[in-house]
């Protein structure tokens, strides 16, 4: 990102969302987005997960100028390129876990038997390979978060976003989801998560501090693990 802005209409005052991001994150890279209330920190993932556009500046995602693709090219690259992992899971009832996880293959238009195929390896993935059948309400937190990530996982996408992925869970539940967005780093995939609780940050290599639209701090940890 490179001087991007994000500015809002609010009646007569205009919201400086985000205020001049100047952000490079490279592949593989596992970083932390943290701030206050009304920091900018779900525009800031709006914009990195192609879900909108800078108002200026310029946003580019593997060599692509996001802010110069049509809504149709922007869609492509955003089932293409990205995973996203929510705060309330966002699965369908009365799907089962391997269903939902199959879900986004379908409107890429993969068939049937590929993308059970790659649901199920998915799930796996996550060890879930005993829950395949089970729907949302048969699954704990922990369990139904591990569908959700699984499913931004089928696609093979080069960046896992995640917004406040623990929010709905307890300690011992949370411990477990962070071990596995670890495991999926160590394993290439470039992850970016929006958090407000510290301890969920430290398992990042990086945090990025956001006030008032700008970036207060960036940190990088653990250099040596």
């Amino acid at each position: 990102m490179e001087g991007v802005r994000k500015h809002y209409h609010a009646g007569d005052s205009v919201v400086r969302a985000l205020d001049g991001i100047d952000l490079r994150i490279e592949t593989g890279a596992y970083v932390a987005i943290m701030g206050p209330s009304g920091s900018g920190k779900s525009t800031l993932m709006n914009i990195l997960g192609c879900l909108d556009v800078p108002t200026a500046g310029r946003y580019r995602l593997r060599g692509l100028d996001v802010g110069a693709l049509d809504d149709d090219t922007l869609s492509a690259v955003r089932n293409r390129e990205i995973g996203f992992v929510f705060q309330s899971f966002n699965l369908l009832p009365r799907m089962d876990a391997l269903e939902n996880v199959a879900l986004p293959l379908e409107y890429a238009g993969v068939r049937k038997e590929e993308r059970l195929r790659r649901a199920a390896e998915a799930l796996r993935q996550v060890g879930l390979a005993e829950r395949m059948t089970h729907r949302p309400d048969a699954l704990s937190g922990g369990q139904r978060q591990r569908v959700a990530v699984a499913r931004a996982l089928v696609t093979r996408p080069s960046l896992i976003l995640a917004d406040e992925p623990t929010g709905n869970l307890d300690s011992a539940a949370t411990d477990e989801v962070m071990k596995l967005f670890d495991a999926i780093h160590r394993k290439g995939n470039t992850v970016i998560l929006v958090t407000h609780e510290e301890a969920v940050a430290h398992y990042a290599r990086r945090i990025v501090r956001l006030r008032d639209g700008k970036v207060e701090s960036d940190e990088n940890l653990h250099e040596n693990r």
